[in-house]
């Protein structure tokens, strides 16, 4: 019985040490004007790292919880890090290749409430046409 006990509280602290644990996810800057990763799905408290694999980009943020609290645009061709504390739908681009529709969406905590905001970020026709793609995309994932 005491051996049973022993491995039901290994068992737990493993699920509880997996359901908290704190993950960074790496997105490049690609060739094609893109991100690696164009939509990601984030548990609360886990960071985004943007690398610059390509020259010529950046990380600007155009939508999201807390606007004032997210970091300025980041430098071209630099290593950007956000750790994101708030759920909801985080917007950014690429400040040079926005308009182009170089865009990604953050998904945090799976929370959609600020879908509209995000969907009424007034952009160029392309740049909205990839944004939508992005919706559906990140939709589709939850």
């Amino acid at each position: 019985m005491h051996k049973l006990l022993i491995l039901c509280f290994i068992s737990s602290l493993l699920v509880i040490s997996k359901a908290f644990s704190v993950e960074t996810i790496r997105i490049d800057f690609t060739e094609h004007d893109s991100y690696s990763i164009e939509v990601a799905h984030i548990n609360i408290g886990n960071t985004i790292e943007w690398l610059p694999k390509n020259e010529g980009h950046n990380v600007e943020f155009l939508a999201g919880p807390g606007m004032n609290g997210l970091p300025p645009k980041s430098e071209i061709d630099a290593v950007h890090s956000v750790v994101f504390t708030a759920p909801g739908i985080y917007l950014y681009g690429c400040t040079p290749h926005q308009n182009m529709g170089m865009l990604g969406l953050i998904i945090v905590g799976n929370d959609f409430h600020n879908l509209e905001e995000v969907r009424n970020i007034k952009l160029p026709q392309v740049a909205k046409s990839v944004l939508n793609r992005l919706i559906k995309i990140s939709q589709s994932d939850s």
